[in-house]
């Protein structure tokens, strides 16, 4: 009992410690003491787990298991605002206003809008119960694992505050410039595209299947609106306030606004402030306060009459031009990267931007020494967007032109275009590192071979190393070894496959060798050979070596294969380190053909019907009713629409789907009763 009190105590304590750091700026304890802490905690935790609690503080770090998202209906409508980029708009806004509330006093709330994902948090008794994406807006993922391990969202309110039972508030989730330069530094060192702004990392980061990967990425959020019954007044602006109070981070940079000159004055400070803020912002939020006045003024099928969102212009500068650099990715798309002389734009020191492909360069004509328009607007690596008025460099004549190259600057491989495409593509996947390593984490990834014990770290510093020069080569890791005399700083990477995590990679990588056929034929990475084209070619041919020697008019026969996919799987097959490659994967013991369940298992009982899968199952995981569906003919779809067939639904089906369901006169079909259904 004494120990159940103190997991207790300590749980309050961290969350209150979380607040602090976090939200105020201002800890009241060393980290050394934190961590101490936390230890207890964990300790605590460990002996006690029947006291198991997902707000946990112990459950900041996340989670390696893949999450699946389930689609939830909101309560409330997410609406998306009208933008503007134009003054007079914003004096039109008021005007609107003035008349729909028939000349009733009013006030605005003017609030930064950040640049970031929105997200709605639900809370029960002052715990953080459901986290959901806006999606379209009546329906969104549950994120709610990977938001938790985001340090600013409380997932426990202090006990005894004022705040209701059952609330949600709403916000953005996005990641601050520290963290996003971090991340994209990370990402340049291991051959990686960076991503364009924090929006896209913050994005890309909270739909991370594992939450691990979203509490390293450090993202921050804002929360900016407050609904539910008995929330505490009529004010947005004093239901913020509250919010803040209960331990929300919440913007100080809101103002109440009484005239329109007031509006115009918050708009001008943070077009020019902004630049020195922590985050991303890309505009002003202005709302009518009184919620009583929201109602009044009611929605549109888009968007809100009582707000609008004024957006600032890109910023623009200019500089010189020294040179273009061209970067492999590791799908082998080249990408042209200008090389200027340093700038100061957006609150940051600008060197470098991208010239996106060999289109823009030729529609920029660039020379060596021109004048240039460097932009930074949505896009946070800075884009050339013309040559200044204002060049008085030497004449375009004596300047060397900038051409985009036609051989691979890393392998030296003539570059290659396809059809309808914008990008040039290094086509040497075999021998150019950048490539090599985007084909081994292509093999490794989850729909793949899923060997989810590696990561993209691991594989780098294993091929820097020269312990694998392609994906076959990790089957043969166990036999390698590191020199006796390594260096001190090369410790680590022992590490890696003789202790606790080498073991773990060793048995990841041998148990996907029971990973089946159609998931291989998708890992060994034939250019336009996706997921569902591996899965449509493996069960028409039904093994490796079928795929390998099936002739152009063979391919062109089957359904969804086309001239393009069909003439990547002759090339890549004619090619002899191709054949090399699968040919050591077969002797290693992955799986090149069906197997005999898979071939017997085929039939056409759901042909051309649409099946969307819902709830928690017994008999099966999602992912192989999934596959039992494509085995006998249907075909897996997420949203419920007109034409879908049926619903299999297993327990705890979501509520929206299932009235969605009723609505259109939907079939609901129990797991048995679909099994019965494909006769297993």
């Amino acid at each position: 009992m004494e120990e159940t009190k103190r997991i207790m105590q300590l749980r309050e304590e961290l969350h209150q410690h979380n607040h602090h750091y976090y939200v105020e700026n201002a800890p009241v304890i060393s980290d050394q003491e934190f961590d101490f802490l936390m230890h207890e905690l964990q300790d605590l935790e460990a002996r006690h787990p029947e006291l198991a609690d997902p707000n946990s503080p112990t459950q900041r770090v996340g989670s390696d298991l893949n999450n699946e998202f389930e689609t939830v209906a909101h309560l409330r409508p997410m609406l998306s605002l009208g933008n503007t980029y134009n003054r007079q708009e914003v004096a039109d806004f008021w005007q609107r206003v003035s008349d729909g509330l028939m000349g009733a006093p009013f006030q605005i709330c003017c609030e930064l809008k950040f640049d970031g994902l929105s997200i709605s948090l639900h809370y029960e008794d002052g715990m953080l119960v459901r986290a959901v994406t806006r999606g379209d807006g009546i329906q969104g993922d549950d994120v709610t694992a990977n938001v938790r391990t985001i340090r600013t969202i409380p997932l426990q309110l202090p006990a005894g505050g004022d705040y209701p039972r059952d609330f949600e508030i709403r916000g953005e989730i996005l990641m601050p410039w520290s963290s996003f330069e971090r991340l994209n530094a990370e990402r340049e060192n291991s051959g990686e595209p960076p991503f364009a702004n924090p929006r896209n990392a913050a994005s890309g980061t909270l739909k991370s299947k594992n939450s691990s990967t979203v509490a390293r990425r450090g993202l921050d959020a804002y929360l900016y609106y407050l609904l539910g019954e008995g929330i505490p007044g009529d004010g947005h602006y004093q239901n913020l306030e509250a919010a803040a109070r209960w331990g929300f981070r919440v913007s100080k940079d809101m103002r109440l606004a009484n005239t329109l000159e007031e509006v115009f004055d918050f708009i001008d400070y943070w077009d020019k402030e902004r630049r020195n803020l922590p985050v991303a912002t890309d505009g002003v939020v202005l709302k009518v306060n009184s919620l009583a006045q929201q109602k009044s003024l009611g929605l549109t099928a888009k968007s809100p009459r009582w707000a609008i969102a004024y957006k600032f212009q890109a910023e623009q500068t200019e500089t010189t031009l020294r040179q273009v650099v061209f970067q492999v990715g590791r799908t082998g798309t080249v990408t042209p990267v200008a090389n200027m002389e340093p700038v100061q734009l957006a609150g940051t020191q600008v060197r470098r931007a991208t010239l996106h492909n060999a289109d823009v360069m030729a529609a920029l004509d660039l020379h060596v020494g021109d004048r240039v328009l460097v932009e930074k607007g949505g896009e946070i690596i800075p884009k050339i967007v013309g040559k200044a008025e204002s060049d008085n460099s030497e004449p375009t004549a004596q300047k060397p032109r900038i051409d985009f190259v036609d051989h691979c600057p890393v392998c030296g491989s003539k570059l290659v275009r396809y059809e309808g495409e914008a990008a040039h593509y290094c086509p040497n996947d075999t021998g150019c590192p950048p490539l090599i390593l985007g084909r081994i984490e292509h093999f490794i990834s989850r729909k793949a071979m899923n060997i989810n014990s590696l990561g993209a770290e691991t594989v780098d510093e294993y091929f820097r190393r020269g312990l694998i020069r392609d994906a076959a080569d990790l089957y043969e890791l166990k036999d390698k070894q590191l020199p006796a005399d390594s260096l001190e700083g090369e410790k680590k990477a022992v590490s890696l496959w003789e202790g606790q995590e080498g073991a773990k990679i060793l048995a990841g990588i041998e148990e996907s060798k029971q990973v089946p056929f159609e998931r291989v034929l998708y890992a060994i990475g034939i250019r336009f050979v996706g997921e569902i084209a591996a899965k449509t070619l493996a069960r028409y041919y039904g093994s490796m070596d079928n795929v390998a020697s099936a002739s152009l008019d063979s391919l062109l026969q089957i359904n969804g294969i086309g001239e393009v996919i069909a003439g990547s799987v002759i090339q890549y097959f004619a090619n002899p380190a191709n054949q090399a490659f699968v040919e050591r994967l077969r002797a290693h013991g992955l799986q090149m053909e069906l197997c005999e369940q898979q071939k017997q298992a085929q039939s056409d009982k759901l042909e051309g019907q649409s099946i969307v899968i819902s709830g928690v199952f017994q008999h099966h995981s999602r992912d192989e009713y999934k596959a039992l569906i494509e085995q006998h003919g249907g075909k897996n779809v997420s949203s419920i629409s007109s034409k879908t067939s049926f619903i299999l639904a297993g327990e705890n089906m979501g509520s929206a789907k299932l009235e969605k369901a009723k609505k259109l006169g939907i079939r609901i079909m129990s797991e048995d009763e679909f099994l019965s259904l494909i006769g297993e």
